[in-house]
């Protein structure tokens, strides 16, 4: 029982690979194994999901952090710097084709 349930937080946590369909498979194989109670599947599965989204956003977070510390943060442009930029652009090419 141990095992299973452990799969099933493991999952909840993967839950950006997994996603909320297989959570719910799980619950329900633990529910017909009478080792989760219907009435304890629900929560245990909106408690997964949860924890899945927590994770995945942590995650995120962290991989952001990491690139921005590599890359530094003016390594890479912003999508505004990039507009600011087509605009300086198309306004000197209007001028060159002006002359």
């Amino acid at each position: 029982m141990k095992d299973t349930i452990g799969k099933a937080i493991l999952l909840g946590l993967g839950m950006a690979v997994a996603g909320k369909e297989q959570v719910e498979r799980t619950i329900e194989e633990l529910v017909k194994k009478g080792e989760l109670s219907k009435a304890e599947s629900g929560s245990l599965t909106e408690e997964l999901v949860r924890k899945g989204e927590e994770a995945k956003l942590r995650v995120e977070e962290l991989v952001r952090a990491r690139v921005q510390a590599l890359m530094g943060d003016d390594a890479l442009a912003t999508k505004a710097d990039v507009e600011r930029l087509e605009q300086r652009l198309e306004a000197l090419e209007r001028r060159l084709a002006a002359d």
